[in-house]
């Protein structure tokens, strides 16, 4: 068959790269692949680029505001994010609500939130590098779609699997860092401020007041100059 004939072929069929993409891992997806979060749901819901594919119920990709001036990334979706398709639904999403509430932030104009990876790791352990890096295209594209000004980057394998980052969460929470253009900050994420029930100074609850009002504070500043 020579080179004419495979063209024709091509031409002929409906190819299209974009159909490859979900396939492998390894192929790779380019800045403003997706021109939409539709388009990028759907190729999400049928992707196979790690092993996660293999067991979930549904594709977790995001839930908020398209135009939303914060987007929320947390670690992976959990037994009830699987089973709905929406991130953050559990107990962990309800503490966040109210945590965004404490500060009159409302996640149906405010926010948008998703996860570094799209489908429930097994026991829901923490995501392998491997398979951050499969899924990181679609975060990168998110965000690119989303625009938002401030990243809010909910525990360590959040920092990690973004930034880079590998210093522990208590670390570096609370402080801003700057990342594509971006202003991020690393918080804890609402799991283990369930674990950490106390409200005394200096723990983890009491240090997320400080960080969630600084956030705030940002924000307000961000659209009185928008």
């Amino acid at each position: 068959m020579n080179s004419n004939t495979q063209l024709s072929l091509f031409e002929e069929s409906n190819f299209n790269q974009k159909d490859l993409i979900p396939t492998d891992g390894k192929i790779t997806i380019p800045a403003h692949t997706y021109t939409t979060m539709t388009e990028l749901t759907q190729h999400c819901e049928n992707c196979h680029r790690c092993g996660l594919s293999e067991n979930r119920t549904h594709a977790v990709v995001g839930r908020g505001n398209l135009q939303a001036k914060i987007m929320i990334i947390g670690e992976a979706p959990g037994q009830q994010e699987d089973e709905t398709g929406l991130p953050f639904v559990g107990k962990s999403g309800q503490l966040l609500e109210k945590i965004l509430a404490s500060v009159d932030l409302k996640r149906e104009t405010d926010v948008y939130i998703c996860n570094i990876v799209k489908c429930r790791p097994p026991e829901n352990r923490v995501p392998t590098p491997d398979e951050m890096a499969a899924c990181k295209p679609y975060l990168l594209e998110q965000i690119n779609l989303v625009k938002p000004k401030i990243i809010l980057l909910t525990g360590a394998t959040a920092v990690k699997g973004i930034t880079g980052n590998k210093q522990g969460i208590t670390k570096i929470r609370g402080q801003w860092m700057e990342w594509e253009g971006h202003l991020c900050m690393p918080i804890f994420h609402p799991s283990y401020l369930l674990r950490n029930p106390s409200k005394e100074k200096g723990s983890p609850k009491w240090l997320m007041w400080q960080d969630i009002q600084a956030v705030k504070a940002k924000f307000d500043q961000l659209s009185a100059n928008s």
